[in-house]
């Protein structure tokens, strides 16, 4: 059998996982069985809406945490305190100059179960961080998007906290 793939994430990130995985057990489970409760005791359950839902409620909640233990029992926590700022690794915030639009962009580096790229946090495993992985400030890079290839520089490689 494969060894499971590692997720590797801030402790930021897996305190937000922790908690969303404790809310999912204490708060959202009882919610729901109420719910499944009260709509059994409107009777047939061949024709009850609210009962369908509910049981599709639970079934996604029941898959949401199998999938967050899932990522928790594989999760491997990189020390923000600890990462170096002479090469780019994940934990790291990075400052890059897109040579074709002439405009700086910053982003913090982490691993893909906390990768958003509307906050800012871009997946270690995306083009541009497998792409950034190992790079020094004043280096340049070409990253290949679905628009082409696309330049950038390194301008600033900073501790993420």
């Amino acid at each position: 059998m494969a060894a499971e793939k590692k997720n590797i994430m801030t402790y930021a990130g897996l305190k937000k996982l922790e908690e969303e995985l404790h809310d999912l057990k204490v708060n959202r489970r009882q919610e729901v069985a109420q719910k499944i409760k009260e709509a059994r005791e409107q009777g047939d359950l061949s024709e009850n809406a609210e009962y369908d839902a509910a049981k599709d409620e639970q079934r996604d909640i029941e898959a949401r945490i199998e999938e967050l233990e899932k990522i928790l029992k594989n999760a491997e926590v990189i020390d923000e305190d600890e990462v170096g700022v002479d090469s780019i690794n994940v934990g790291c915030l990075v400052t890059l100059y897109d040579m074709e639009y002439a405009e700086e962009i910053e982003f913090k580096l982490v691993g893909s179960t906390e990768a958003n790229s509307l906050k800012g946090f871009i997946s270690n495993e995306s083009p541009l961080g497998r792409a950034l992985i190992g790079h020094k400030r004043g280096d340049a890079i070409e990253v290949e998007s679905p628009a082409g290839m696309v330049q950038y520089k390194i301008i600033e490689i900073q501790r993420a906290n």
